[in-house]
């Protein structure tokens, strides 16, 4: 049986989902002619701040990374689509996986490159820590 707080959360989690479409132009690119890794993790940090604002609607922090996982290098003249999704939700805090596709401009098909956990605090106007969920 399904508690009333967990129907709640599976709620907000199917609200929140966030995608942001982006094309990687020179400006972002390093001297291999590949997105920075930094104005990757820079694009993931925002995609995932906004999936867990959206969850619960409350100032949040970025505590923590978990793994991040390069598996594909992202070419200038590529798009790419950052999708960020709600995994875990705690007391105060909350983790928003972010998975980064890259796909050619004139091919179909696109595939994984990045992979991501972002973990997030919600914090009251002291900056201390506060339910993501108000209590039922």
């Amino acid at each position: 049986m399904t508690s009333t707080r967990d129907q709640e959360i599976q709620r907000r989690t199917e609200l929140s989902v966030t995608r942001v479409t982006k094309a990687v132009f020179p400006n972002t690119t390093n001297h291999h002619n590949t997105l920075f890794g930094g104005t990757a993790l820079a694009w993931m940090d925002e995609v995932s701040f906004i999936a867990a604002t959206r969850f619960c609607r409350l100032p949040l922090v970025t505590v923590s990374t978990d793994r991040i996982d390069f598996k594909h290098p992202i070419p200038a003249g590529s798009i790419v689509e950052l999708v960020g999704t709600v995994v875990k939700v705690g007391n105060t805090s909350l983790q928003v996986q972010v998975d980064v596709f890259v796909e050619n401009m004139y091919l179909d098909g696109r595939e994984r490159a990045i992979h991501g956990v972002f973990s997030f605090v919600a914090i009251d106007e002291d900056k201390r820590p506060v339910p993501v969920l108000a209590e039922a």
